[in-house]
């Protein structure tokens, strides 16, 4: 009887699991069919989604703002208290590190000194209060996919 009940949960298990509706990867390119809340780029990076905002329209190297708002996936703001970051920025042949401070709500923001082009490259750490390290890449001012001005939220996506 023991047999027949641990192959009646066994079955039952693997039913659930076959059945249960798929849970997709965030990958780059879904986030870039998603139209960011800020105007920004969205990044997954671990258990939070950073949506990185800088400077588009600066064409001379100059002190710009950085921006990096935090939220899980499903896009609930998570709080930035007790959190820091850096951004290194990658624009033309400069090379601009920033320190990232809290600055209310779900935001962490920095100055750093960068011109707007369209190859720039960012790396986003975070860390928040009480967690480890959590890293980002983005390519924040290349053109976004063809979707992400029709579509809002997670697509497929299953919470």
């Amino acid at each position: 009887m023991k047999a027949l009940n641990a192959l009646i949960l066994t079955a039952a298990t693997l039913i659930t699991a076959m059945t249960a509706p798929a849970v997709l990867a965030h990958s780059d390119e879904v986030l870039d069919t998603q139209k960011a809340p800020n105007g920004g780029q969205l990044r997954m990076a671990g258990v939070y989604h950073f949506e990185l905002v800088v400077a588009g329209d600066s064409k001379d190297v100059k002190e710009n703002p950085v921006v990096v708002f935090v939220t899980d996936h499903a896009g609930a703001k998570i709080s930035t208290v007790g959190a820091g970051g850096t951004a290194t920025i990658l624009s033309g042949k400069l090379k601009a590190s920033v320190t990232l401070v809290p600055d209310g709500d779900n935001r962490l923001k920095g100055v750093g000194k960068y011109a707007s082009t369209p190859d720039m490259k960012a790396v986003v750490s975070v860390t928040m209060a009480g967690k480890p390290a959590e890293q980002a890449r983005f390519t924040p001012l290349a053109p976004m996919a063809p979707a992400a001005a029709a579509k809002d939220g997670h697509m497929d996506h299953k919470h």
